[in-house]
């Protein structure tokens, strides 16, 4: 039997498919009613397929726009973007990338039995994403062992990260029981000590968040509202017409609006799967709490998360123009999902913060994608899961953390330098670790930075 075509063929039906199945047999498993499991995995499903759709109607309106801003800032770079799901794809091609199902569901068990994380990681799909690390550090390194220890230690990570963002998800997001355990949020690591030195701005620690901006602002704090002048203001800058402008106006801020309806399935599903399962640990598993990690999306009824990642398109493109040795141009992976994550979970939605740190940490995205262009071109190669013309290179302009990948690939060259970056960077994520554990809501991290601030 070809295993790999049967997890191909699995792994064809989406995570839409794979991740409310597994909640529906969850469900079962920790008690609840048949009707109410199921009823829970096709909540689930409908905020998948709807958040998608957003995501998808969102792309295509705005990436023409992107293209425009570029032909008229003379932008010509030579990798093509191809986003995230042209990553996807020519990873789960590679042979050996569903060999990481099995090293993560073992780290996972292990982990859990050892008490060493409260995390079951439901998001089987995204396993792609660790298989992708393990390609990336052998074609650099040569190394298939060292692949392998630096994709068990991004399992690692994955599972704290779910640990790091439990109470914030479950006080501020309404979902109990669940965490994302997505390695984007990862970014939140090399974006602390900049958010660290904004806690003694004293602007910084206002709040920032659309409901406070509401106060102040009113109806300019509407999603609707706010889409609509962000596109509005993408399209005159991609030098659009006046009714193309007002189409991309319109269409950016109703999908600025769907956002948070669609997120509602989440709560809808979740919730009640959250307080089954809390109530079967305590009365079954006396001291032990295990939560569900999922995907990003179960986030995307924040508007901070949203207005960020879209404002962040403009300056993605001026970057690209003016950044000496960036290769790509972002089009397919224009809209940054690291940033938006990683920035929401990390400054607990403050929108001034998310849109700084974005300004500052966009370059790091450009030039990883610049880097890795090689291994992803011969990636597409081997596999012939994309083709790519002779002379030409693909990448991903939004590659999900590409600090982390890149000092993993040049750690496994012994270099020296790339070792101690390594040592530091995951010295840095235990730190952020331990602050997040001990400041696990976004209110009281601002009451410690106004008493640090005094």
């Amino acid at each position: 039997m070809d295993w790999n075509s049967v997890v191909q063929g699995i792994l064809g039906v989406g995570s839409q498919v794979l991740i409310p199945i597994f909640i529906i047999i969850l469900g079962l498993i920790f008690g609840m009613k048949p009707s109410k499991a199921i009823l829970s995995g096709l909540y689930l499903a409908t905020g998948f397929i709807g958040m998608s759709m957003a995501i998808t109607q969102l792309t295509t309106a705005v990436s023409p726009a992107a293209k425009s801003l570029a032909k008229y800032t003379s932008i010509n770079l030579p990798s093509v973007d191809f986003g995230w799901p042209g990553a996807a794809a020519i990873t789960w091609a590679w042979p050996m990338a569903f060999i990481f199902f099995a090293v993560e569901i073992i780290i996972n068990l292990v982990m859990l039995l050892a008490k060493w994380t409260k995390t079951l990681n439901a998001d089987m799909w995204n396993v792609w994403g660790i298989a992708l690390t393990a390609y990336m550090v052998y074609s650099v390194s040569g190394s298939m062992v060292w692949a392998f220890i630096c994709a068990g230690i991004q399992i690692v990570i994955m599972l704290k990260l779910g640990d790091m963002w439990i109470d914030e998800i479950k006080n501020d997001f309404g979902l109990p029981g669940v965490t994302t355990t997505h390695i984007e949020a990862f970014t939140a690591t090399i974006m602390f000590p900049i958010n660290w030195l904004m806690n003694y701005i004293p602007i910084f620690n206002r709040k920032w968040d659309a409901r406070d901006l509401k106060k102040k602002i009113g109806i300019l704090s509407e999603p609707v509202v706010m889409g609509a002048i962000i596109g509005l203001i993408l399209a005159l800058a991609g030098r659009y017409s006046i009714g193309d402008a007002l189409n991309l106006a319109v269409t950016v801020g109703a999908v600025m609006a769907i956002f948070p309806p669609m997120a509602k399935f989440f709560m809808d599903a979740l919730t009640p799967f959250g307080t089954q399962m809390s109530n079967f640990m305590k009365k079954h598993v006396k001291g032990c709490e295990v939560v569900i990690g999922l995907d990003w999306p179960i986030l995307g009824q924040s508007t901070e998360l949203w207005v960020t990642m879209v404002l962040m398109i403009p300056v993605s493109i001026i970057y690209a123009a003016i950044l000496p040795g960036n290769t790509v141009l972002p089009i397919a992976g224009v809209i940054n999902y690291c940033i938006g994550v990683g920035g929401l979970l990390l400054t607990g939605g403050n929108l001034l913060r998310m849109i700084v740190l974005g300004i500052i940490y966009e370059p790091m995205f450009l030039y990883g994608a610049s880097y890795f262009s090689n291994i992803f071109t011969k990636l597409a190669t081997e596999t012939k899961a994309a083709k790519v013309p002779a002379g030409s290179h693909v990448t991903w302009s939004s590659i999900e953390a590409p600090d982390l990948r890149f000092l993993f690939a040049q750690a496994g060259k012994f270099n020296i330098i790339a070792i101690i970056g390594l040592v530091t960077l995951l010295a840095l994520f235990i730190l952020l670790y331990r602050y997040m554990k001990k400041n696990p809501l976004p209110a009281k991290r601002y009451e410690s930075f106004e008493k640090e601030a005094k």
